[in-house]
């Protein structure tokens, strides 16, 4: 038999349903398709031979919700293996940024091509060896994110890992992470309206999905939430009988210890992230104590795992690699709430206000959100933090150029091959509706803007090129600021050769 590569499996994986295509699939069935798909997931596991009693043995932690999810996972890996170096611990998180390995890591290093190759295959073949489907809706194989959810339960079975932290795909409920029956902690993050078309258009409909992910007899956590958001997650805790019910809240320790994350509201992650792991090690025995009480002072390993956690894409500045006197400023942010976070981030005092540099904004937005309405979100972070921290820029002065890019790769319309997994809207796309719209949003919101300098591009290659044109034809360093969708910047780490400097893979 021939040798599979990398490639190989990349290229069946681009095959799959993508998310975009699930979503639009979601929406034409009226939501109908969502309620099968943990039964779905549960089969597909049957056919490559796991129960999801199998599932337990990972021991798990469950994390969901709008913002901060993933830096949450990122904390509570960092600081498991600060306090236990001997665990050997899975984590499976999403989107990726530049390699799609990225979302299943063994102690924090995405896996290897190799294993890679080796897990993908081992279950594409046994979902094709037993082909045998209860329900006539169930595709042959699952959508791109289940077949990588479903990779990872297998990978992680495989290796025998220690500990397993699972990220929420969308919701809870129904997402096909949710079908480990005992994990040992939940926790939910801050809500905001995303994903609205599958998980309604209310905060208290969205807690309502989010919730799902709290179990009988195991500890539920979240974070101070708006109040229709926490009377409804108290009451899925108790719906689903949970051991018990936490709301965390600020630890003094926490304000004056320099993260491995930037951000002010990275604060509240680190908190949520915190409880989770203290639950965790002290049900596992690896550490003493009330289960439900976070011991202060905090456990130096605590404060070590706090301090070395990274989570590329979020809050992150990178110097260029050909001009370091330039910046690029990385935020997947993608929500209104988290676009504000960004606005604090970048205007905070000694980071993206340099008075010497031209400020670019390189902005985008997918899945049917609102682009006004984000760009508006984050227009007003800015101008709340400059007037907090009595910036005598103005915020309507804040950036010299703004380019408004799809999430296509290259200026060739192709894609690397780990992004064809994209999301986009074919039409939407060839007639660069999305950001005309974004361009115009910016011209009302503010009219003195000049013309000439918003840029539409159709592809982040363009971009790069019209960040490094300005850098040609000026001596002033040239700093960006990249946000409005996790896919942009992952792709523009890739494009501006930052993948060394902004990613460990």
């Amino acid at each position: 038999m021939s040798t599979r590569t990398f490639n190989d499996a990349v290229d069946k994986l681009n095959s799959l349903q993508s998310n975009y295509a699930a979503i639009e699939a979601s929406r034409a069935s009226g939501g109908r398709m969502t309620q099968y798909a943990k039964h779905e997931m549960i089969e597909y596991l049957g056919r490559i031979g796991y129960s999801v009693t199998d599932l337990n043995q990972l021991n798990v932690i469950h994390v969901t919700g709008t913002k901060g999810k993933g830096s949450t996972c990122a904390f509570v890996d960092s600081i498991i293996r600060s306090t236990t170096p001997h665990r050997k611990i899975g984590l499976f998180t999403s989107p990726h940024l530049v390699s799609v390995r990225e979302r299943i890591r063994i102690n924090g290093v995405p896996i290897s091509e190799e294993d890679f190759v080796r897990f993908f295959f081992e279950v594409w073949d046994r979902l094709e060896q037993n082909d045998q489907r209860e329900y006539s809706s169930t595709l042959p194989k699952p959508m791109y994110f289940k077949f990588l959810n479903l990779m990872a339960y297998h990978a992680f079975l495989t290796l025998k890992v220690d500990t397993t932290i699972l990220e929420v795909g969308v919701g809870g409920e129904y997402d096909s992470t949710n079908i480990v029956p005992k994990p040992i902690v939940t926790g939910v993050t801050s809500l905001g309206l995303d994903h609205v078309i599958i998980l309604g258009a209310t905060l208290d409909k969205i807690a309502w999905q989010k919730g799902g992910i709290y179990k009988e007899g195991v500890p539920a956590y979240t974070v101070p939430q708006p109040p229709e958001a926490l009377e409804v997650l108290r009451s899925r805790a108790t719906e689903k009988m949970a051991s018990s019910f936490h709301v965390v809240h600020p630890i003094p320790e926490l304000s004056s210890l320099p993260l491995g994350l930037a951000g002010k509201h990275q604060l509240q992650n680190a908190t949520l992230a915190l409880h989770l792991a203290d639950t965790y090690l002290k049900a596992q025995g690896d550490v003493q104590g009330d289960i439900a009480q976070l011991t202060e002072p905090l456990n130096e390993a605590y404060v070590r795992g706090l301090r070395a956690t990274k989570w590329p894409g979020r809050c992150q500045t990178v110097s260029d690699p050909d001009d370091s006197k330039s910046t690029w400023f990385l935020d997947g942010a993608h929500t209104v709430e988290s676009l504000t976070s960004c606005a604090e981030w970048f205007v905070s005092p000694g980071l993206g206000i340099k008075p010497e540099a031209t400020r670019v904004l390189i902005f985008n937005c997918t899945h049917g959100r609102s682009g006004a309405e984000l760009l508006g979100a984050l227009q007003a972070g800015f101008k709340s933090q400059i007037q907090l921290h009595e910036s005598a820029t103005p915020a309507e002065q804040l950036f010299d150029h703004v380019i408004f890019c799809t999430n296509v790769t290259y200026s060739d319309g192709t894609f690397k091959g780990e992004f064809t997994q994209k999301g986009l809207d074919e039409k939407d796309l060839a007639q660069l509706k999305t950001q005309t719209e974004l361009a115009n949003a910016w011209k009302i919101m503010i009219p003195t803007f000049p013309e000439a300098r918003i840029h539409v591009v159709p592809s982040i290659e363009h971009a790069v090129k019209t960040v490094n044109h300005l850098r040609s034809t000026q001596d002033t360093p040239v700093d960006a600021l990249v946000t409005g969708s996790l896919l942009l910047v992952g792709g523009l780490i890739d494009v501006a050769n930052l993948t060394k400097s902004a990613l460990e893979i």
